[in-house]
């Protein structure tokens, strides 16, 4: 079998095992999300965190919920790495410096996952287990939360309250996320993945000197890193290390996980507004680009040249030989179209178009289908753009499933819209007009700046997959990562939040003859075609001086 026809079946097989999740999975998360009753183990974290499930929230209450447990966890695991040194259960770790325990624990608590460190070598089983993984439920939870109080804002009239975040957290953590990763985990490890709790130990002696390893829980965490859009790996090398990874069947499962909650959560939507076919609407914008992503990844990285290439099967460098081009294409662009950021290859040794193909798809926002929960309400906002623009087109007030998008609403989309582009290209252009930053760059010229400008786009977007060959552990890349991480996560739920009440507090407008049908496949067109035009462009300029340089040279 050729590798062409090889990574052909294998996405195949992958659309056929998402379809058939897609209803059963998406209806199940509507009814948990508009359950009335609380499971036993739930009632017992209320009362221990001392909140109230049915009280409801309004918009400002429900961000400071928010950004209140977002604020203890990255304070938790900031000291939890600082103490590491002197607590049990990380024999031979030492304490983790201050610039990178900041970095970690942000990237953890913002679904970035970003990693400046070398995993087996810095956190050891506590950090991982209790500090890590947790963080790994609980922000994916977060995102799915603020989600879902998007769309009741579409569903709910009249009404300031958009449901109660802690119950939302809870029920998304404990009736979606943690049973689905724990039986992806006992999968896992049946095809090979460890799971214990081992020290260091020597493997071999290769060249004169010892190989070392440490086990650890990886079966678990790897569930959950990519189920929960996560990414960071236990290994260095994330999903390419094969304790992690070790068989084309994994492979495909891990792609798996990282899509079927984005993708079932327009089922979700549909269900939840009362509409499925909005929900379809939107699933087929996100299957479109994504389809669209993984066609230009295979041909770009299929299409070699030389006969070192051909003999190869495509451009091999930089890619594990038991995945091959499709696997790895595949994997590529669905981690940088959603935010999970796990690398199964080496992104800075994708052919030039290959590495902008990566870096497009989080330049988008990472909405087709984007992370779990920050996918689709970066999708909603776009489709709200979209009515936004055909209104002008038309000449009439623009609606959305019923509610207005008046000037109020537009300059909080607007506003969601820029956040991220601006703390990309300003911290991209900071640092690579001040002396210091650019000594921590492996290349130079095009491809050097494309290892800064993925850098910052991987952390603004809170995608956390790294183009390799910058030094990131330094204090300035520390810190700015760090930076770019909070308020590309923060800011942006700001502003869906305060979106979600606008259109909770409006009286629904009847649908009339001029009303754009958003169910229809012309307002899916519309909506592709304002994604890539709106996003895309803004981001050009950029893309010209790194991989499109490097691409045509």
């Amino acid at each position: 079998m050729g590798p062409v026809l090889a990574g052909l079946l294998q996405l195949l097989a992958l659309i056929g095992a998402l379809a058939l999740a897609h209803i059963p999975l998406g209806s199940y998360m509507a009814r948990v999300y508009s359950s009335k009753r609380h499971l036993r183990v739930e009632k017992w974290i209320y009362k221990g965190i001392g909140a109230d499930p049915d009280a409801g929230m309004t918009w400002p209450a429900y961000l400071r919920a928010v950004l209140a447990f977002s604020a203890v966890g990255v304070l938790f695991l900031y000291l939890l790495q600082r103490l590491q040194g002197v607590l049990p259960g990380s024999p031979d770790f030492d304490s983790v410096n201050p610039a990178q325990s900041f970095n970690t624990a942000v990237s953890f608590v913002t679904n970035t996952n970003w990693q400046s460190y070398y995993g087996e070598q810095t956190m050891g089983h506590l950090v991982q287990t209790a500090g890590l993984a947790v963080q790994n439920f609980v922000s994916a939870a977060v995102g799915m939360a603020v989600a879902v109080a998007l769309v009741r804002g579409f569903a709910r009239s009249r009404t300031g309250q958009l449901g109660n975040f802690w119950s939302d957290l809870v029920r998304g953590t404990l009736r979606i996320l943690v049973p689905i990763a724990a039986v992806a985990a006992v999968v896992l490890v049946a095809c090979g993945v460890i799971q214990n709790f081992s020290g260091i130990h020597e493997v071999g002696q290769f060249m004169g000197g010892s190989q070392q390893w440490n086990g650890g829980a990886v079966a678990s965490q790897e569930a959950i890193k990519e189920l929960g859009t996560n990414g960071g790996g236990y290994f260095n090398a994330n999903s390419a290390h094969p304790f992690e990874n070790p068989t084309p069947f994994t492979n495909l499962l891990e792609i798996f996980l990282i899509l079927v909650i984005p993708f079932s959560l327009t089922r979700t939507f549909g269900v939840m507004v009362g509409s499925v076919r909005q929900g379809y609407a939107i699933l087929a914008t996100m299957a479109t680009i994504w389809l669209g992503f993984v066609a230009l990844m295979m041909w770009t990285e299929f299409a070699h040249h030389g006969p070192a290439l051909q003999a190869a099967g495509g451009a091999m460098e930089g890619k594990e030989v038991r995945f091959g081009v499709g696997g790895s294409s595949v994997f590529a662009v669905s981690t940088t179209l959603t935010s999970t950021g796990a690398v199964d290859s080496f992104h800075s040794s994708f052919t030039g178009l290959g590495g902008g193909i990566t870096l497009l798809g989080m330049m988008l926002g990472e909405i087709a289908p984007g992370g779990v929960g920050s996918g689709l309400y970066g999708m909603l906002i776009m489709a709200v753009i979209a009515v936004f623009i055909a209104g002008l087109m038309v000449g009439r007030t623009p609606e959305y499933l019923g509610k207005k998008i008046g000037t109020r609403e537009m300059k909080l989309a607007a506003a969601y819209l820029l956040v991220t582009p601006a703390l990309v290209l300003l911290f991209t252009a900071a640092s690579t007009a001040l002396p210091t930053p650019p000594h921590s760059m492996l290349n130079s010229g095009a491809h050097g700046f494309s290892e800064v400008l993925y850098a910052f786009t991987s952390a603004s977007n809170n995608n956390g997959s790294a183009f390799a060959g910058l030094n990131a552990n330094t204090d300035w890349f520390n810190t700015t990562t760090g930076l770019a991480m909070l308020l590309g996560r923060f800011l942006p739920m700001v502003f869906v939040l305060a979106l979600a009440g606008s259109l909770a507090g409006q009286r629904p407008v009847p649908v009339t003859a001029g009303t754009l049908r958003t169910e229809k496949p012309l307002f899916t067109g519309l909506l592709v075609g304002a994604i890539l035009i709106v996003t895309g462009l803004t981001y050009f300029p950029a893309l010209a001086l790194g991989p499109l340089a490097e691409g045509l040279a």
